[in-house]
């Protein structure tokens, strides 16, 4: 049953990484936003 741990941890990890990468790029747009003039809300 080890490998439903280290699955289970894979998945995890990889989830995160995706997450942060998807709000980097929103962190970063919504910078250039600011930077440019123009805003979203």
């Amino acid at each position: 049953m080890w490998y439903f741990s280290w699955v289970l941890g894979l998945g995890l990890a990889c989830s995160f990484a995706i997450l942060n990468a998807m709000w980097l790029e929103v962190k970063d747009s919504d910078a250039r936003a600011k930077e440019n003039g123009f805003s979203n809300h």
